[in-house]
């Protein structure tokens, strides 16, 4: 019998799935499978992954928004603590809904995971104190492959969660900030990025 509870093409987004485990508790806590590759060819997504990866952010961090140029990945990724907004992208050339984006919010209480195909941009924005983030890959990491963009590209249109701040031209966190007034946190490399019509000559 099956662990999970999988909703495909999320957005209308082919590919894209949000996976529910069944987790079963009691008053000692908890047991849920994580990853069940069996679980997952039932459900009809076949992947091998072959790196674990995970991270840790305090509140206000905004990680994104990241693609792989020559190594594309797919990522399973989930909260473990916390909570953070988690955003995918659709760059596939060709696809029907290239540009457009889908999020969802990944928290240690509800346990969703979040399916990401190969050819997407992915980021999230840490909405709990601190979050602690993990993910599954089908590709090793490659020194030098990663590309990214502006994570508040206007043409994507991305609407992060209790964040206000106004669009000034760049992927600079001057000037934005979580309603509760925490400052908006990027690494020096991700308020660089550019737009995709700006990275992306089709």
């Amino acid at each position: 019998m099956g662990q999970i509870t999988v909703e495909k093409n999320v957005g209308g987004i082919e590919g894209l799935c949000v996976i529910t485990p069944t987790v079963h508790g009691d008053n000692r806590g908890y047991f849920m499978e994580t990853y069940s590759q069996r679980d997952m060819e039932e459900a009809g997504i076949h992947i091998d992954f072959v790196q674990d990866n995970q991270s840790c952010s305090t509140k206000g961090v905004l990680r994104g928004l990241h693609f792989q140029k020559q190594f594309p990945q797919t990522k399973l990724v989930r909260a473990i603590k916390g909570s953070v907004f988690d955003v995918a992208v659709d760059l596939r050339k060709g696809s029907k809904t290239y540009s457009k984006w889908y999020g969802v919010e990944l928290t240690e209480e509800n346990k969703k995971q979040f399916l990401i195909p190969k050819g997407f941009a992915h980021g999230f924005l840490v909405l709990s104190d601190v979050a602690e983030f993990c993910y599954k890959c089908d590709d090793f990491w490659h020194p030098n492959d990663e590309g990214g963009l502006a994570w508040n590209d206007p043409e994507i249109g991305i609407v992060w969660p209790e964040l206000t701040g106004k669009y000034h031209g760049s992927a600079s966190a001057e000037g934005y900030a979580l309603k509760d007034g925490t400052k908006l946190n990027l690494s020096e490399k991700d308020q660089k990025w550019v737009g995709l019509k700006d990275t992306f000559q089709f």
